[in-house]
């Protein structure tokens, strides 16, 4: 998916300040503050988003709804379906469309509004 501008900066100013070059991204980090390479676990993921909200008061917030409020934002963001499914790694767009609540508009194809957009309004049919 497509990253603005800022988004970009902000991801290489955190990476250059973790000093990270290789690897994942998102790595345990004993209390010594030796990174491991092997990521975090499901089981810390969970700790973090049950702690964060606890803290903002929030009741009932999984990771799921983090990811699902995700890409429902880049859809509200004109993020297209097929980049959206690659993004939540779903091998079926039609999975996709069902994680958005949305469906292809297939009675009215985007080509239909060619005539309008180069015609002042005039419909070409």
């Amino acid at each position: 998916m497509a990253h603005p501008l800022f988004g970009k900066l902000l991801k290489w100013w955190w990476l250059t300040a973790a000093t990270v070059t290789l690897g994942r991204v998102f790595r345990a980090v004993s209390r010594h503050g030796t990174t491991w390479e092997s990521g975090i676990s499901e089981n810390v993921v969970w700790y973090v988003v049950r702690n964060c909200a606890r803290r903002l008061e929030i009741e009932h917030l999984a990771p799921h709804n983090l990811r699902r409020t995700c890409a429902k934002i880049c859809h509200l963001n004109r993020g297209e379906v097929k980049q959206i499914q690659f993004l939540l790694g779903h091998a079926s767009v039609l999975t996709t469309e069902r994680y958005l609540g949305c469906k292809q508009n297939l009675e009215e194809p985007v080509n239909d509004r060619f005539g309008r957009t180069f015609f002042g309004g005039v419909n070409s049919r």
